[in-house]
């Protein structure tokens, strides 16, 4: 009896011990199906779940996210920059602002309670709210102007709950180097800002002189912009220009002493309000002024000039005066007797004897 107790004992063990790997079996097969069913399944019950928590609030509670971050126009046009409330708080405010470019402030350019309104700065005379609607609270200016370009912040102030939403104004236009008469690198940063504003432009914004260089602006001598930031433009590496082994790209300077240190410009002229024409003739400095006001125009800016080139296609083969005793010519369809340069741009024949009568002129007149 022992015996038999004793082998019962055994096969109960041996039993006892089959059912664990049948176990682990049955599991192993209903995780392999389970997988199967999770790959088969369609993929809208993986991608679209239920949120666990509380969803994340909305960054803005009452502006509305702007379409466009970026409006872009000409100068002498009328823009607006949007801003539209989703709700009315109470006691609240909105406060329209610029940064300035060349040192990082904010101007305050309006503020409005939705009833009133204040305008502030320069701008004060070129703006208004749009008001469209109770919620409106977009930004027109009229007549843009170069200095109009940069950031905006729309601000709705409301005790501890101010948010904001920030906007560009960017202006079609054209960047060009830019030189005096005695050579190359005689400008300090505010001659060089004076020199761009004298010609019909201002400064390049960085952002102005990048797109300039993806649009083919080669130029070998280094400038200053509207930061105070000096830059050249590369496209073709050469060896007077930094060596062959540096690749194509707009290099720096740096930040440099706006006092001290001297380099040339970069200009930065958008469309005209008005024309340039050129008057053939054999025509000293001195005639070519008077033969524009004989005509009820005066003699062009180079920023002139370069706008009606790039906006006007103004196309000629003919040199002629500038107002600042430089002689240039625009050229929109190169062609081997007008230069023999393959790429369109403005030629220039440097600053000659005001003396010298051998060049037409160019006039402006403005509308």
């Amino acid at each position: 009896m022992g015996t038999v107790a004793s082998q019962r004992t055994r096969l109960g063990t041996v039993r006892g011990a089959g059912t664990v790997p049948s176990l682990a079996l049955r599991m192993h097969r209903l995780l392999l199906l389970g997988s199967l069913w999770l790959l088969a399944a369609p993929p809208a019950l993986s991608i679209f779940q239920r949120p666990t928590g509380s969803p994340a609030p909305p960054r803005l509670q009452y502006l509305l996210e702007p379409l466009h971050a970026a409006v872009h126009t000409q100068r002498g046009a009328t823009a607006t920059l949007p801003c539209v409330l989703r709700a009315l708080p109470r006691n609240y405010r909105v406060k329209w602002s610029k940064v300035e470019p060349a040192n990082y402030r904010e101007s305050v350019i309006i503020i409005t309670n939705g009833l009133y309104h204040k305008n502030y700065g320069p701008l004060s005379p070129r703006v208004r709210l749009r008001h469209s609607h109770r919620y409106d609270a977009s930004l027109t200016i009229t007549d843009v102007a170069l200095e109009d370009e940069g950031r905006y912040r729309c601000q709705l102030v409301n005790g501890l709950e101010d948010e904001s939403v920030s906007l560009t104004l960017h202006l079609e236009g054209v960047v060009f180097p830019y030189q005096p008469s005695n050579g190359r690198y005689k400008f300090n940063y505010h001659e060089a800002k004076r020199a761009c504003e004298q010609q019909d432009s201002r400064l390049a914004t960085y952002q102005q002189l990048y797109k300039a260089w993806t649009e083919g602006l080669d130029w070998c001598n280094a400038g200053w912009i509207l930061d105070g930031t000096v830059h050249y433009p590369i496209i073709n590496s050469r060896e007077p220009c930094g060596g062959r082994l540096l690749l194509p790209g707009v290099r720096t300077y740096g930040a440099r002493d706006k006092q001290k240190d001297r380099f040339d410009a970069f200009c930065f002229t958008s469309a005209l309000q008005g024309q340039v024409y050129f008057i053939r003739g054999h025509l000293n400095f001195k005639e070519a002024g008077q033969a524009c006001r004989n005509h009820g125009a005066a003699i062009a800016k180079v920023g002139q000039l370069y706008s009606a080139w790039k906006f006007s296609q103004l196309d000629r083969c003919d040199g002629g005066w500038l107002a600042d005793g430089s002689v240039r010519y625009p050229i929109t369809t190169p062609r081997e007797r007008c230069g023999g340069l393959p790429d369109p741009g403005v030629r220039s024949f440097g600053f000659p004897s005001k003396e010298l009568r051998t060049y037409g002129t160019y006039c402006f007149t403005g509308k």
